[in-house]
Parts: structure tokens; C-alpha cells; sequence
């Protein structure tokens, strides 16, 4: 039994298509593609799949992935990711398909791309950066606990691209703790005015604790 690593990009409309319509979008996908991907046994069969880190709603990536089994002993990748090319919906693209080198629970690190129209984030960003602290509320299932945005991002450097202003973020990913860069677009909102609705955020790496590249 090989697990294979499905490495997708998720941007435009199809950023909001939870975790749970992913799943069915993944399996479906699959199956009209014709890949021999590996199915439960018992009463009821259906693909296991194990998604990575996945995003919250409204964010967009470059790096999501997907793995699922197969018997075949010589799967054969890049035929296999163009089939699933065929069949994808709108704003989700296969990149490509190899093994699974390492495990989800790797994932320590998210590396961010936040983008604003022209002139916004410049001021917002200096004026943060100025801050001895920046306190927002994190809810989880624990229930909510206040974090200092400052421990993270303690400084934003904003550049000019075209028509936006953007600055990259690293954050933590992991599995017992993960910081959502929509805390920064909501502590810009509430303290400079910036709305929420005006930040693109995309995903462009995932890394492990020791910063290299999951694959």
C-alpha cells in the first residue's frame, strides 16, 4: 500500500469551500478521474482521505494537499495528476502528485502572503510596528485566550506590488497551536480601520520546526 500526496492550489471562490465540501470535492474528483485509489472495507466504502493543515474559510493557497492510498505498487504520478486536471472544479489546480515524504504532524510553520490595495496597509503597518504589544482574542475549542500578535509578527515591512501593498508572515502551524493571520487583518480593523473583507491572504509554504520544506 503506497500514500500518495495530492499538492493543490485553492484560490478565487473556491477559498470558501469548507473542509467537510472539500472532502466530497476530493473524493468525487477522484473518482471521475479514475485514479485506483484504495477504499474502506465494511459496510459502507468510500476513499480515506487526510488533509494537511487546512486553511479557514476566505483564505487562498498555493500549497494545500490531500493524501490517499493505493494498491498499485508503481503508481504512476504525473498521468495520474492530469486525469485529476481534467475533473477538478473552478479554482482548485493540481500541482502535482508524488509519495508522501513526511507526516502532517511535521507541520510547524505557515509562511503567508497578505495583500491590500495601494496606500492601506503602509500607515496601519507603521503604526503597528510602533506597538509594545498588540492583544487580540483566539478562540478554540478551549474556549478563548488573549495572544500578543507582537510575539509573532513583531514588525511588518510592506512593499509595493502593481496596484497593492503586501507583506509576507510567518506563523506557527502546528498541531497543538496554529496562529490564523486573520488575527493581523482583524487587530487592523478594529485599531486602524482597515476592513477585514479588503486583505487577501494566500498560503505559499508549509514548513517543518526545523524551517524546510514539507513534502
Amino acid at each position: 500500500m503506497n500514500t500518495v500526496r495530492i499538492w493543490f492550489s485553492k484560490r478565487g471562490e473556491a477559498s470558501y469551500i469548507s473542509l467537510l465540501d472539500l472532502q466530497r470535492v476530493m473524493g468525487r474528483a477522484i473518482k471521475r478521474s479514475g485514479v485506483p485509489a484504495w477504499y474502506t472495507q465494511g459496510f459502507n466504502p468510500h476513499i480515506y482521505l487526510t488533509f494537511a493543515c487546512p486553511l479557514p474559510l476566505g483564505q487562498e493557497s498555493l500549497v494545500e494537499s490531500v493524501d490517499f492510498k493505493t494498491e498499485e505498487e508503481h503508481p504512476d504520478y504525473e498521468a495520474w495528476a492530469e486525469d485529476l486536471r481534467r475533473v477538478m472544479p473552478a479554482g482548485i489546480l493540481v500541482n502535482r502528485l508524488c509519495p508522501a515524504a513526511h507526516k502532517a504532524e511535521e507541520i510547524a510553520w505557515s509562511r503567508y502572503q497578505v495583500h491590500y490595495p495601494a496606500g492601506m496597509a503602509a500607515r496601519a503597518a507603521e503604526q503597528y510596528n510602533a506597538l509594545p504589544q498588540a492583544l487580540v482574542e483566539k478562540k478554540s475549542k478551549r474556549g478563548v485566550k488573549t495572544l500578543d500578535l507582537k510575539q509573532y509578527i513583531p514588525e511588518i515591512q510592506v512593499q509595493k506590488e502593481g496596484d497593492q501593498d503586501c507583506f509576507e508572515l510567518l506563523l506557527p502551524a502546528g498541531v497543538s497551536f496554529t496562529v490564523n493571520p486573520a488575527l493581523l487583518t482583524g487587530f487592523f480593523e478594529k485599531e486602524y480601520g482597515l476592513k477585514s473583507s479588503d486583505a487577501h491572504i494566500l498560503r505559499t509554504q508549509l514548513l517543518n520546526e526545523k524551517m524546510e520544506k514539507f513534502e
